[in-house]
């Protein structure tokens, strides 16, 4: 099914339909609660946030289709130029990026904001998926895996660079993935995790012994106050205190309009980072228990397509989504909950932002491509039998 000649209805036939109404369930739910966590805000209209998330998730929807629309293997011949873009546009916010709030993550194209980090958890999938299958027979594994971290470290270092902790962790994530899914030895996981533990000790401990500073002391702070977030309820223990507090009063079924935590400021960042402890408030554990309900869909069908897919760069490409949906869900609502580190992932479909929707858009289209030719490939395969 080339995109030059693409039977509509047979590719209408073959869509992922479950994994469509999981992902327009979320950004549905995800609308209501952007605009009840913002709807008391000092803006100059209550549905300006909400509007604003509509017309993400509408050009999304666009991006996703077309994405769909086109036979993911055709992909596979651009990854050094996908590649080579993800890190020269990440390397441009250096340079053309304003400082926003102490950080450089975005290129003001006039029309919007661009946030080349996003984009390149896309990019990387994809040309990290297609520089392994091109090595499925090589007589190096060793080589291949240290190939695979070596293009993974420049796009990561620069986010973390930027500083975005959040978003470079999930580009390294999506390198361990695509290795995991590959089927890496799990002897070379093991030299990573003690390679890991090493530069950890010396970014944590010999450096700053030393007078250097690798790592900013308020991102070391808001690694480590998860630990006792009550130790410094005033400054950097104040987000997941004030979260904490949302979610235990929420109760089994939420708090409603009576809901004090988000319409009276108390928690920061209420419609981004800390957007689950809202739903916690507001809905209480029934509606954030609906929303774990529709993540766990997302990841059962993404692992689905892994499993049908018509070959290895699919199968790679798909679980590699699959895990990143997956880390980033895990890590944000662990940290509203106070059992993981505050790092700044948003939740997928459902905090605000439009370049998260995209890209989180754009990686389900890459999903409906595998799927759509998966399910081609089998009809065709049973037509011959």
């Amino acid at each position: 099914m080339a995109v030059t000649d693409v039977d509509l209805p047979r590719f209408a036939r073959h869509v992922d339909y479950i994994l469509l109404a999981t992902v327009l369930g979320l950004v549905a739910y995800g609308a209501a609660i952007v605009h009840l966590a913002t709807s008391k805000d000092p803006i100059s209209t209550p549905t300006y946030y909400v509007r604003q998330q509509l017309i993400f998730a509408c050009a999304g929807v666009v991006v996703m289709a077309a994405i769909a629309l086109v036979d993911y293997e055709r992909y596979r011949r651009w990854q050094w130029l996908l590649y080579g873009f993800a890190v020269f546009t990440i390397a441009a916010v250096f340079v053309l990026g304003p400082v926003t709030r102490g950080s450089r993550r975005w290129i003001d194209l006039g029309i919007f904001p661009f946030q080349p980090s996003e984009l390149a958890i896309v990019l990387l999938t994809v040309a990290l998926a297609a520089f392994l299958v091109d090595r499925l027979d090589s007589p190096a594994p060793r080589r291949v895996t240290l190939t695979v971290l070596i293009l993974t470290a420049p796009p990561a270092l620069m986010v973390f660079l930027q500083p975005d902790l959040g978003t470079a962790t999930a580009l390294v994530m999506v390198g361990l993935a695509t290795l995991f899914f590959f089927g890496t030895r799990w002897t070379h996981f093991a030299v990573i995790l003690g390679a890991f533990a090493a530069v950890v000790v010396l970014v944590l401990a010999v450096m700053p012994a030393l007078g250097m500073h690798v790592v900013k002391s308020y991102q070391l702070d808001r690694l480590t106050v998860f630990l006792n977030p009550a130790h410094d309820t005033s400054a950097a223990g104040y987000n997941i205190n004030e979260s904490l507090i949302a979610i235990g009063s929420g109760g089994l079924s939420g708090r409603g309009s009576q809901a004090t935590q988000t319409t009276l400021q108390f928690l920061p960042e209420h419609h981004t980072d800390f957007i689950f402890a809202v739903v916690g408030e507001r809905w209480g554990f029934m509606g954030a228990g609906a929303l774990i309900v529709l993540y766990a869909l997302l990841v059962w069908r993404a692992l689905r397509i892994t499993a049908i897919s018509r070959d290895m760069f699919g199968s790679v490409i798909a679980g590699t989504i699959a895990t990143v949906f997956l880390y980033e869900v895990l890590v944000n609502v662990g940290m509203t909950l106070g059992i993981m580190p505050v790092t700044g992932i948003p939740l997928p479909f459902v905090s605000y932002g439009g370049a998260a929707m995209v890209t989180n858009l754009m990686l389900v289209g890459l999903l409906q491509s595998i799927h759509v030719r998966a399910r081609d490939a089998i009809a065709v395969r049973d037509r011959v039998l």
